[in-house]
């Protein structure tokens, strides 16, 4: 399997989810950083 933008997002859920299970205090944080990173994904910024 080779990492690539579109395979960033689902992987990037995966974490968020494992943190915020990790580190509750860290919710507000942990959300609006996945969705400026998929909004940045989105917008085709990152390639």
């Amino acid at each position: 399997m080779s990492i690539s933008f579109e395979n960033l997002t689902p992987i990037s859920s995966i974490l968020v989810g494992i943190l915020i299970l990790m580190f509750p205090k860290f919710l507000n944080y942990l959300i609006a950083g996945y969705l400026i990173l998929t909004g940045v994904i989105a917008l085709g910024i990152l390639r």
